[in-house]
């Protein structure tokens, strides 16, 4: 089995950063009045800038475009992408059911022959994706990988795409006012692509990742569902999917949007990461001080605390300089988040070889969770 290493990190971030007072007038008012939950969230998740693909009511970019030029950002004369033999694809936001994501982005690249594997899900699924290209490199089956992770959320959260129930609730005499559970997330989430090139060398000039060890695992055989979109939940916590559903309901129930129970949120998020955390750390031997640099995916500033409590229980305190994330300036861009804080820390210049890296990544639509520890060579 043969070392990986990640060699280069790119992202494409669209348009111009959109400041918090702007992003209503981009993603629209709901009923024609401005949202009550905006305020609140944007006060708890901490983020002062996004980016959106999505400008006048119509997008400027497609999720599968983004992925596409993340991807060619990867290359250059030197490298030319003719080399790549294998391309991973994750995201919250697929533009279809079928084709497969991965497939989009290859045919948008317009290049030779690959091999292709989509993985759907939410955060984690680039990391879910760049596991294969790990695994791939590894075993010896490919020398050249790329994993991108891609989010286009603001088509998703446009406030059309919620005006059918508000009408509808009118109509039933009720307050037309979108469920917080749909509401909260319009706020919270972004556009954007980064992707990650795995090889089975190391840069001859240049600092390197060498990947030490990815794990995952899902708490989905604990967990009910807490994030989730193209469904309905019901009472007993079990999801009736969209093609059980009457047709009017995928538009009076707002069936597509993207929903969270942010009581489950709260509950689980962060000690669910802790209690796999601490297994890892037993079977990798992890320490605080094997930890140079800790990078974490959060959803929102609300969890910083909590985090570092909660790690400093499990016995991994990692004191706040060695904490390193991005999600204030770039917001919380889905499964696109690791790669965008990985790319900016690798061109930061602040490395030095033997650093070690930390890179968490949980997930809340049925509580999966990521780890990705690296070795600067």
């Amino acid at each position: 089995m043969r070392p990986v290493y990640i060699t280069r990190l790119s992202k494409f971030l669209p348009n111009e950063p959109v400041e918090n007072e702007e992003m209503e007038e981009i993603l629209g008012f709901v009923n024609g009045k401005p949202s009550k939950a905006r305020r609140i969230v944007l006060r708890n998740n901490g983020i002062k800038t996004r980016y959106y693909a999505f400008r006048d009511g119509k997008s400027t970019h497609t999720n599968n475009q983004m992925a596409a030029q993340a991807v060619k950002n990867l290359f250059d004369g030197e490298l030319p992408i003719d080399k790549l033999q294998v391309l991973t694809a994750g995201t919250t936001s697929p533009e279809q059911l079928l084709p497969s994501h991965a497939a989009m982005v290859h045919g948008e690249l317009d290049i030779h022959r690959i091999e292709l594997i989509s993985a759907t899900g939410a955060c984690c699924s680039s990391i879910q994706g760049m596991k294969y290209a790990y695994m791939a490199i590894k075993s010896g089956d490919a020398d050249m990988a790329a994993s991108v992770g891609s989010e286009k959320m603001s088509t998703w959260m446009h406030s059309s795409r919620f005006q059918p129930e508000a009408d509808n609730l009118s109509r039933l005499e009720e307050n037309p006012i979108i469920a917080f559970e749909k509401d909260f997330l319009r706020w919270m989430l972004s556009d954007g692509a980064a992707a990650a090139l795995l090889q089975s060398e190391p840069n001859k000039n240049g600092v390197s990742f060498r990947i030490d060890w990815l794990e995952i695992t899902s708490f989905a055989n604990e967990l009910e569902t807490c994030m989730y979109a193209g469904a309905i939940k019901n009472k007993d916590a079990s999801l009736t999917g969209w093609n059980d559903l009457a047709i009017d309901d995928w538009t009076n129930k707002s069936t597509f949007s993207l929903k969270q129970d942010t009581r489950l949120l709260g509950d689980n998020i962060v000690s669910k990461g802790g209690v796999y955390l601490k297994e890892l750390m037993q079977k990798h031997n992890l320490t605080p001080d094997s930890v140079d640099y800790f990078l974490p995916h959060m959803s929102s500033e609300f969890f910083r605390q909590q985090v570092y409590d909660n790690m400093k229980a499990i016995g991994l305190e990692i004191p706040n300089e060695k904490w390193f994330y991005n999600l204030t300036r770039v917001g919380n861009v889905g499964s696109a988040s690791p790669f965008l804080m990985l790319e900016e820390l690798f061109h930061s210049g602040k490395l030095k070889q033997g650093d070690r890296i930390l890179v968490m990544v949980p997930e809340s639509a049925r509580f999966t969770y990521s780890y990705i520890y690296l070795t600067v060579v």
